[in-house]
């Protein structure tokens, strides 16, 4: 059995954790790899995110902007209870900021 993804078991609402632990934000939409959806950043990156898939991420904190996360920017995504995390493999500073 394959494992999937893991941007494929990540919502909308999910809260976003970097490497550090630091909290980036609450995910707003999830893309998932080869999307026709192009996100708000400049081209080369717009087309990186659309082949790996991406999550647009209300920022929180001095990323208080939107911001992208890669699919491979991603180690996981834990649902509990009553909530989600979404962790990421790297430091939210990172990110990819919506322009």
């Amino acid at each position: 059995m394959q494992t999937p993804l893991p941007i494929a078991t990540v919502n909308v609402g999910m809260t976003v954790v970097d490497v550090n632990g630091e909290e980036a934000g609450k995910v707003t939409a999830v893309q998932m790899p080869g999307t026709d959806v192009r996100p708000e950043v400049p081209a080369g990156i717009a087309e990186e995110l659309m082949g790996a898939g991406y999550l647009r991420i209300d920022g929180t904190g001095r990323l208080s902007n939107d911001v992208y996360a890669g699919g491979d920017q991603i180690r996981e995504s834990v649902e509990e209870e009553d909530r989600g995390f979404v962790n990421l493999r790297v430091p939210r500073e990172d990110l990819f900021r919506a322009s």
